[in-house]
């Protein structure tokens, strides 16, 4: 069990990441304890992501502290898995740390949860309470997000609906609605009015259509679909391009590329930073995505997004009006951009709908429910 501190003693606190949607997430978190008094703040990445990770560190002028750099070609959810927790495990028994936080749904984070909880180290949970109740879409971050709650002292709700699911869980620990911190870092670079450059397209000439497509539950047929789609939606409105950056992973990668690769309004591009890709969704038209940062993010800059996913644990936004579930069949995924790009009001009304996931003081907020945690267990 980590010990309580004494009254002038910092609070030990270890943030954990391996993903950039992480980095992106923990950047307001990382920011704010260490501007914060009171704490001795360690960042410890993981290296379930590289490059993607060190750019939106660079972008917030971050540094980790720990790198325990886990990352290898064609890695599985196990060698992840268990990478990660024997070297978390070695970590916190030197760093000592009194919380851990962890973000959302990855496998690092919850084998960094799993590791706090085998040294009895209060976890907390940044963006908790996200459910599909379809526990492998998505997979594995479901089962992820769920075995995290079940270990988690101070569980950060971005919203209503995630403290209800949570709420509904059966869970210990305490439970708070934050908002959520990827509002607290899009409006920070948002405001920047970051570039976004790519070879030959022209903003000011077509109506982009912004996409990315990275889900394991997406491999295979859907991917092919969705590119179907893409074809169909270019086909159907000679004044769109797709700006499409490309997953590293060759099994996402390499089929897109075969089907679009050759179309004129087709640009391909390697992954963009974070700040190329806040820059893109300011100059985009709508979205096509499986992500679910982009399903948060994009209401914030007034861009509607079609979800090419069965289900998503972000309900709010469908029910906001923000989003829409289009799966990934062709005639749905069409039919739904269709109307988008051929029905001003239909458009005005996604784009204008209330963005519900938060106000961009989550990262405070965190900071605050951490401090009132440790007065109580002092005093």
């Amino acid at each position: 069990m980590a010990a309580h501190p004494s009254v002038h003693a910092p609070i030990r606190v270890c943030i954990t990441l391996g993903t950039r949607p992480e980095a992106i997430k923990m950047a307001p978190v990382i920011q704010q304890f260490r501007q914060a008094s009171g704490f001795e703040t360690q960042v410890v990445l993981t290296g379930q992501h590289r490059e993607m990770v060190d750019q939106v560190m660079q972008l917030f002028e971050l540094q980790a502290d720990r790198d325990l750099k886990i990352m290898q070609p064609k890695q599985t959810l196990t060698e992840i898995t268990c990478r990660s927790l024997q070297g978390l495990e070695t970590l916190f028994k030197e760093l000592a740390p009194q919380i851990v936080l962890v973000q959302g749904d990855t496998t690092t984070a919850f084998a960094a949860a799993l590791a706090a909880f085998y040294q009895q180290i209060p976890v907390g949970h940044v963006e908790a309470g996200l459910r599909t109740d379809n526990i492998f879409n998505p997979f594995p971050e479901e089962a992820n997000r769920r075995l995290i709650s079940q270990i988690t002292t101070l569980h950060f709700a971005p919203t209503a609906t995630s403290v209800a699911n949570i709420e509904a869980s059966g869970t210990v620990g305490a439970i708070h609605q934050t908002g959520n911190t990827v509002i607290d870092a899009l409006l920070t670079v948002a405001q920047k009015q970051p570039a976004c450059k790519v070879p030959g397209l022209d903003w000011s000439q077509y109506r982009v259509i912004l996409s990315t497509v990275h889900r394991r539950e997406n491999w295979g047929t859907p991917l092919t679909d969705i590119a179907q789609s893409f074809l169909q939606i270019l086909d159907k409105f000679p004044d769109t391009a797709l700006l499409l950056p490309l997953h590293r992973n060759p099994t996402v990668r390499d089929p897109l590329t075969a089907a679009l690769g050759d179309h004129p309004r087709v640009f391909l591009t390697e992954p963009l930073d974070y700040a190329q890709l806040v820059g893109a969704m300011q100059r985009c038209y709508l979205l096509l995505t499986d992500s679910g940062g982009l399903q948060e993010e994009a209401p914030g800059l007034g861009k509607p997004v079609l979800v090419l996913r069965e289900t998503t644990e972000r309900p709010e936004a469908v029910q906001a009006g923000t989003a829409k579930l289009v799966g990934t069949d062709p005639s749905r995924v069409t039919a739904a951009a269709a109307e988008l790009l051929g029905n001003a009001a239909a458009y005005e009304a996604m784009a204008k709908a209330v963005n519900p996931f938060g106000d961009g003081q989550a990262a405070k907020r965190i900071v605050q429910l951490v401090t009132d945690y440790f007065n109580r267990e002092l005093f």
